[in-house]
């Protein structure tokens, strides 16, 4: 059996699992003496090599599991094609009920939709489609006067209501002017959460994934419904397959102190009786310092660059979502009580911010550990900060397969020199954290993973070259970024190589996987597990 450990691949002929746990692993010799009468035996083929389990370090789980019901624009190739799709579920729908939808790209587009467009197709209903990148948010006439959004209305704080030449809202909201819309559409049922989350553990499961962190669930008492009362029923009853570290947003805090909360702790009343096998657990505080690329509202130093051939405007620096001060503060309350941070930060200077709001906090000692996510643009002067306050990158190398071009054309040679940068954070001492960010991007891990080495994806225009490939990573320290890295941030030592006393969280994929030389949408890209174990049990066997 091959064994990829966590600091580097390492051959072993078998290991030897007991209550959960790699209780040995090496030669067959050795391993021999092990084996009881009462010994279940699982061999692997000749072409079959074993990993550690994977944990996808930043997927919105709640979110993700109910986006199947919702209109994907994502394989709209045309802003046409997308309304034809919201034309036919329009017609599904009962008269009153929100259509909603995600996945649309004014980049692919070639230009921001309108409310207007959408008045032909879904006349009378309210309409709210979030973007591919989740930050900006495409209505309809009636979503905008159910949210009484008009010429006069105002930008709220840390968001922008896109206009029409005569003043009045085109249809596009940005960052937290969503919400003046978002609030007004039904909230899912606790019901509704706990039948569709078993079902995309199970996938996930079956993708070699073993623990998710889904970053911020939303509502100022999510204690009381929704997704982490569905994750502690889950868990009790047994029906919750993976672990989940499960965060809260900046409304939800005060519950969160009010209750004695911790980071790390179970999300069941009593986790010996009703979780024992600690599945799901109480993550982290999220907070948005910027907003995204795509959107153009990341908060940089620099201004983007022009989408023209004029020069950049100098105001075009994006959007702080939540302003540095109030970053610090709030990562300040939540350390006093015990709860660790996680703070999106897109833009060079939203990391900076996020960077500065840990620092006073850097040598409390928390559970878990404090991250920054995305990380997209690093200014190199930052990338020793790290390392030195122990932060946790947290990216999604699969973001490259879509940002490349958006990339190149909003941060012109800062680009290749500072975004996307694994490599640098990695050896300036940050612990890389892999994650997909579904459903922004699919849930599958193992596109991320070849991008994570070959930065460069088969279906970019022909002759596109790899995108700062300098940057790119070696396969060790990518399985170390998937498997290793997201157990460090969530402050377990047990978790994320098979050695012995950690969890027996095992995957089994065809040693075509681990060719030495990755092509992007190669046998990595495309790997499908044959055997998942999650503490030591069979979890999926194809």
């Amino acid at each position: 059996m091959t064994l990829a450990g966590g600091h580097g691949l390492g051959e072993v002929e078998a290991i030897a699992v007991r209550s959960g746990r790699v209780l040995a692993s090496g030669l067959r010799s050795e391993i021999e003496p092990l084996v009881g009468p009462g010994t279940r035996r699982l061999k692997l083929g000749p072409d079959e090599v074993a990993v550690p389990g994977l944990t996808d370090s930043h997927l919105h789980l709640a979110d993700a599991s109910l986006a199947v019901h919702e209109v994907d624009l994502a394989g709209a190739p045309t802003l046409a094609a997308g309304l034809d799709l919201l034309g036919e579920a329009h017609r599904r729908l009962p008269d009153g009920a929100w259509l909603t939808g995600h996945g649309w790209s004014a980049d692919r587009w070639g230009a921001w939709p309108t409310a207007e467009d959408l008045a032909p197709i879904a006349p009378g209903r309210p309409v709210a489609l979030w973007a591919h990148d989740h930050h900006a948010l495409w209505v309809s006439l009636d979503a905008l006067a159910e949210a009484g959004l008009g010429a006069g209305s105002e930008d709220p704080a840390g968001g922008r209501i896109r206009r029409a030449s005569d003043g009045r809202p085109s249809g596009i909201l940005h960052e937290s002017a969503t919400g003046l819309v978002t609030s007004r559409i039904p909230v899912p049922t606790l019901a509704m959460y706990e039948a569709a989350l078993p079902v995309i553990c199970r996938d996930l499961v079956e993708l070699g994934i073993v623990a998710v962190h889904d970053p911020g669930v939303l509502g100022r008492d999510p204690w009381l419904e929704g997704p982490l009362v569905a994750y502690a029923n889950l868990a009790r009853a047994g029906h919750l397959p993976l672990r989940v570290h499960a965060s809260i947003r900046a409304e939800g805090l005060q519950a969160a102190l009010d209750r004695g909360l911790h980071s790390g702790d179970a999300l069941a009343n009593d986790p010996v009786a009703d979780d024992p096998a600690g599945r799901a657990r109480f993550g982290w505080l999220k907070l948005f310092a910027d907003g995204s690329l795509g959107s153009r509202t990341a908060a940089m130093l620099e201004p983007f660059d022009s989408q023209d051939s004029g020069p950049p405007d100098p105001q075009d620096r994006g959007i702080w979502v939540t302003e540095p001060p109030v970053l610090a503060a709030r990562a300040a309350q939540a350390a006093a009580g015990g709860i660790t941070t996680q703070i999106h930060g897109i833009g060079d200077a939203a990391v900076r911010a996020a960077l500065d709001a840990f620092e006073p906090e850097a040598t409390r000692r928390l559970p878990l550990r404090a991250r920054i996510e995305h990380a997209q643009l690093v200014d190199p002067g930052d990338l020793d900060r790290f390392g030195q306050l122990g932060i946790v990158a947290s990216v999604q190398p699969v973001h490259l397969r879509a940002d490349a071009a958006q990339a190149r054309a909003s941060w012109g040679a800062r680009a290749e020199r500072s975004a996307y940068a694994w490599r640098s954070l990695l050896s300036h001492g940050a612990t890389l954290a892999f994650g997909t960010d579904a459903p922004v991007e699919p849930i599958d891990p193992w596109p991320g993973l070849a991008l994570a080495i070959e930065r460069r994806w088969p279906a970019w225009p022909a002759g596109s070259p790899a995108f700062g490939p300098a940057e790119s990573l070696s396969l060790a320290q990518t399985l170390r970024g998937a498997c290793l890295g997201p157990a460090e941030a969530e402050g377990s030592h047990d978790r994320g190589r098979l050695v012995a006393a950690q969890r027996a969280d095992v995957v089994v994929i065809p040693a075509a996987s681990l060719d030495a030389t990755p092509v992007a949408g190669g046998p990595l890209a495309t790997t499908r597990p044959r055997l998942v174990l999650i503490d030591g049990a069979v979890a999926f066997e194809a």
